[in-house]
């Protein structure tokens, strides 16, 4: 074997030396060299080999198994590298193609809007308009105040806003009293529309609870199994006040306020105006009910995307009620937006449709607190009724109605009483306790579910079933059942056995699934 040694020695030195006068002459040699160098080998090959005994030759063979192993690693390695690299260069190649046409399109659209803009002020030059002359109303004619409008939307960053500033100047927007109106007949009237005009029907309970809610609330939320009429209910409404409401549906992709109100584009330096802020701007040049409907609201995160308006309903104050949409006012801005920020009317309701599925997210307590949520397991039956008309309504008499309610129908100390005791039990067996402002909502939803025809117990019971009962989802049901059973005893005792009979209904239904 040490013939093998030797000729092991001599292989790698001449190999060495080969590769250093190979790179060392590579430019000039590195062609003409290379038969020599196979001659070299067979040269040393045919020196030893003659002399190999078994050992030898089982270790020239894995020699050379592990040269070729090394040869072949070494070129796999620079293949990949290579591939590698080459398609690093591509996707950068992409990029910067793509970001070239980005830059392109900007381009085109900002000379789009410069010529825009220069046909219009050539259009407006030629009706003898300059935008800072003084105008004279009372000597325009149509097409001059059109020019002018024109002029406005192009100047302004709010195009669209400023559409509907042209939309009302000078209109009359005031609606009349209805005369005589009460509550109850406002829930009767709308219940007869729904059915008789549009063929949508729905329990006298779901109408109390809804306008009840909206005078608790400016944002309510309609959830239960499809259907039922959730997302109809909201626009069946906007039908009857003779206002259309907006409907704004939802996509999974809501990240932020954004998705809602838009933003300010620093090329274009215009705002891009949704639906959403279109309809909230709207409402306050009107003097009626307005209504936005968020359709599947909870295929997104609402806290995400609604959590500054739910911030915003939350303050005392309804001055402060102002959403930033730009850092900074601009003259041409449209007229109800004030140093950059817009009032949130006092007539404008959300409504919020929402399914309980695999598809969506669940509504967080923050969410629901701060709401009315009215639940649809079941649609109403079909009911005959007389033809009803539909029936503006200015918002200053709906809320004096509202107040009205709420001194008329005071809630009666010995139901209050009842209440607190039902607040005990619950912080004894469940540790769940009604909060300040559960408390607060309590006090104005009650007297108006009573102002709509309801009696004080029914109103008490869908409001501890929607606002306290759904935070039992959040318990361990499997463990609590001997409590669960004595809370519906606990309620026959207070109220009746044949009373506060949702709430009773849920509870079993919660002992049932678990």
């Amino acid at each position: 074997m040490n013939q093998f040694f030797n000729y092991l020695r001599e292989w790698l030195a001449e190999f060495w030396a080969s590769f250093v006068e190979y790179f060392s002459n590579w430019i000039v040699y590195k062609w003409t060299k290379v038969p020599g160098y196979f001659s070299i080998y067979n040269d040393l090959f045919s020196q030893y080999s003659p002399d190999f005994g078994p050992g030898d030759w089982i270790l020239f063979v894995l020699w050379w198994i592990f040269v070729a192993a090394f040869v072949a690693g070494l070129s796999w390695l620079i293949f990949f590298f290579l591939r590698k690299y080459i398609r690093f260069n591509k996707k950068e190649l992409d990029k910067e193609k793509m970001a070239e046409q980005i830059e392109q399109l900007n381009t085109e659209l900002y000379n789009a809007v410069q010529e825009k803009n220069k046909i219009l002020n050539l259009k407006v030059g030629q009706l003898g308009i300059r935008p800072d002359a003084p105008k004279h109303e009372e000597e325009e004619d149509e097409e001059t105040k059109e020019a002018e409008n024109t002029l406005k939307e192009v100047q302004s960053r709010f195009s669209r806003l400023i559409q509907i500033d042209n939309k009302y100047s000078g209109k009359d927007v005031s609606i009349a009293d209805v005369s005589g109106l009460t509550l109850e007949e406002l829930c009767i009237r709308f219940r007869n529309f729904a059915a008789s005009s549009l063929g949508l029907y729905y329990k006298i309970s779901d109408i109390r609870n809804l306008f009840a809610g909206m005078g608790t609330s400016k944002f309510l939320i309609l959830e239960g199994i499809s259907g039922t009429g959730k997302t109809s209910l909201p626009y069946a409404l906007g039908k009857f006040f003779v206002n259309d409401s907006t409907i704004c549906s939802v996509q999974p992709s809501w990240r932020d306020r954004t998705e809602l109100v838009g933003y300010f584009n620093e090329f274009t330096k215009k705002f891009n105006e949704t639906d959403f802020l279109r309809a909230v701007y709207e409402a306050t040049y009107r003097k009626d009910v307005n209504i936005i409907i968020l359709d599947e609201m909870n295929l997104a995160r609402i806290e995400y995307y609604f959590a500054e308006f739910l911030s915003i309903m939350e303050m005392p104050n309804i001055s402060e009620w102002k959403i930033q949409l730009v850092s900074a006012p601009d003259p041409n801005d449209p007229a109800h937006i004030k140093d950059g920020k817009l009032l949130i009317p006092q007539n404008l309701y959300f409504f919020g449709t929402a399914n309980n599925d695999d598809s969506t997210f669940t509504i967080s307590d923050k969410v629901y607190d701060r709401a009315i949520s009215i639940i649809f397991n079941e649609r109403a039956q079909a009911f005959t009724t007389e033809y009803q008309d539909a029936m503006p309504l200015p918002y200053s008499q709906l809320e004096q109605l509202y107040k009205d309610a709420i001194i008329n129908n005071p809630i009666q100390p010995s139901l209050l009483s009842k209440f607190s005791e039902l607040d005990d039990f619950c912080m004894k067996n469940f540790k769940l306790i009604f909060g300040n402002r559960i408390m607060k909502q309590l006090n104005i939803f009650l007297p108006i579910y009573v102002g709509c025809g309801g009696t004080d117990v029914d109103g008490l019971d869908f409001f501890f079933r929607t606002k306290i009962l759904r935070k039992f989802q959040s318990l361990n049901i499997g463990f609590l059942k001997d409590e669960l059973a004595a809370l519906i005893d606990e309620l026959s005792k207070l109220f009746g056995k044949d009373r506060f009979t949702m709430s009773k209904e849920y509870i079993a239904d919660l002992i049932k699934m678990n």
